[in-house]
């Protein structure tokens, strides 16, 4: 397979695209006003130290003063007494004086009126890597749970270390199943670019930035770059030049698969990019075949349902149920990863009676779910139908970070019809008239519901006036939603 890597950059936010075959299969989306500062690596200076809360707070250059507690001043591998257990943590007035140049690193963005939350444990991550400055330990991830993968990644990392090492590596989840080489590439580039960050520590001021995390085009260079990568396309000059210095420092392999796209028009919609976001929008998705996949995301779990649709197959029904799950499997796996759905997935696949057609759309399934860089767990198919996956929620999906709840119906999908508006306006004039005297009630409701009202019941409106000994105006507000109105005692 043949990979591309787009990147298209505007003013308010910078998007990459992951093709594979002409289809796109990821999306990472970063806005201008969204950046963060975890991770980020500071040069701070102690302004109030609090032996009472046995922290302090240390000025970086922000807005709020930011907040060191002593746990994270200690060193990862402290100090042991005579019975080998860790020693208590020292009072803060013995780590940190104020006025003192401190260097930091944040691990929780500000909150409010919260500052941020710093450690001096500082980490610096690559793609399969975290490099501890100071530590000559190798761990593993805890979320790889093979006894024997751990093994292997650790021998094969502690090869590549070597003896003489000034820092510790910690192996990160995305590395599982990767070889040797991928692991190399990170080892060489973390170790490029601690001396840098040192070199700027010591040169740096009290509140200045002495490394920041890369943004989302250079990130994504470092994280998604592999050999299947045919080449990279840049839309903005510049990033395409910082992108080339970047890749020219760490990764002068990759230099020549780098190019800037300088056509007249957008580069999403050369690949079509556009249009298959607006579909991943969308809560159905169409097959080839005609059928259709279904894809509710709640918040407990995301289900996807698959349909037949249009489509009646050549040979017999249980012929055509296989094929259109068999589609549907490798559809699925594309949308997961476009979409970005992470947690409990249910796959309801339409029953099939034949145990073999059961296990080739779960192999389907499997392998195309291989390409993944999230985590994948997929059980058998059960009695009912049914596949029950998890896959690793790493960030936000999809359609959460490009929508938000509709205001008439607050996110619940469904609104209520016009005629059940009308009963209820019906309903509350009843109410009101009981409960007040008044010579005339105005309803104020949306255009649809007064059309409804002045169309289909204007008789119930005369007997309503008769019998209650009122008068009832009916007003059409365009800026009320389906279901908002107001009754007005006047």
């Amino acid at each position: 397979m043949s990979d591309d890597i787009l990147i298209n950059v505007t003013p308010t936010e910078r998007r990459v695209a992951v093709v594979e075959n002409g289809l796109l299969q990821e999306l990472y989306l970063e806005r201008i006003n969204d950046a963060g500062y975890v991770g980020n690596i500071y040069m701070g200076r102690v302004e109030r130290v609090l032996p009472g809360m046995q922290a302090a707070f240390v000025n970086i250059g922000l807005d709020r003063t930011a907040f060191l507690h002593a746990a994270d001043i200690v060193p990862r591998q402290p100090e042991l007494n005579e019975n080998g257990e860790p020693k208590p943590t020292p009072p803060i007035t013995e780590l940190l004086h104020q006025g003192q140049k401190v260097l930091v690193q944040v691990i929780k963005d500000p909150l409010g009126t919260k500052g941020a939350r710093l450690t001096t444990q500082l980490s610096v991550p690559s793609r399969y890597l975290v490099l501890l400055p100071g530590v000559d330990s190798l761990g593993v991830s805890i979320r790889i749970e093979a006894e024997e993968e751990r093994q292997r990644l650790r021998d094969r990392l502690r090869d590549l270390v070597g003896e003489d090492s000034d820092a510790g590596f910690i192996i990160r989840t995305n590395a599982e199943g990767v070889g040797g080489d991928a692991l190399g590439r990170d080892l060489a580039y973390l170790r490029r670019l601690w001396p840098r960050i040192e070199e700027q520590a010591d040169k740096a001021e009290p509140g200045q930035c002495v490394y920041e995390d890369l943004a989302l085009p250079y990130r994504s260079l470092r994280d998604l770059m592999h050999g299947g990568v045919e080449r990279v396309r840049i839309d903005d000059e510049e990033t395409w030049r910082r992108a080339m210095r970047f890749a020219g420092d760490f990764f002068p392999e990759w230099v020549e698969r780098i190019e800037h796209y300088g056509g007249d028009g957008p580069l999403f919609d050369l690949y079509g990019v556009e249009s298959e976001i607006e579909r991943a929008l969308s809560r159905t998705t169409p097959l080839k075949s005609g059928g259709h996949l279904t894809i509710d995301q709640t918040e407990a779990m995301t289900t996807v349902d698959v349909n037949t649709g249009g489509f009646l197959g050549h040979r017999n029904l249980e012929e055509t149920i296989y094929k259109t799950n068999l589609e549907a499997a490798q559809a699925i796996a594309r949308q997961l990863r476009l979409r970005n759905l992470g947690g409990i997935i249910i796959i309801d696949f339409i029953d099939m009676t034949e145990e073999e057609h059961k296990r080739q759309v779960l192999r389907t399934l499997q392998r195309a779910l291989a390409r993944d860089h999230a985590r994948t767990t997929v059980s058998d198919i059960s009695a009912l139908g049914l596949v029950e996956m998890t896959r690793k929620r790493t960030t936000e999906s999809l359609e959460h970070r490009l929508c938000e709840p509709c205001n008439h119906c607050e996110g619940t999908g469904r609104i209520k019809s016009v005629d059940t508006v009308c009963s209820e306006i019906f309903r509350e004039i009843l109410r009101a008239v009981r409960q007040f005297d008044t010579g005339e009630l105005r309803v104020m409701a949306c255009p649809p519901v007064v059309d409804r009202i002045l169309e289909e019941h204007h008789r119930t409106i005369a007997e309503l006036t008769e019998q209650l000994g009122t008068s009832i105006c009916f007003q059409p507000e365009e800026g009320y939603g389906q279901e908002q109105f107001d009754v007005v005692l006047l």
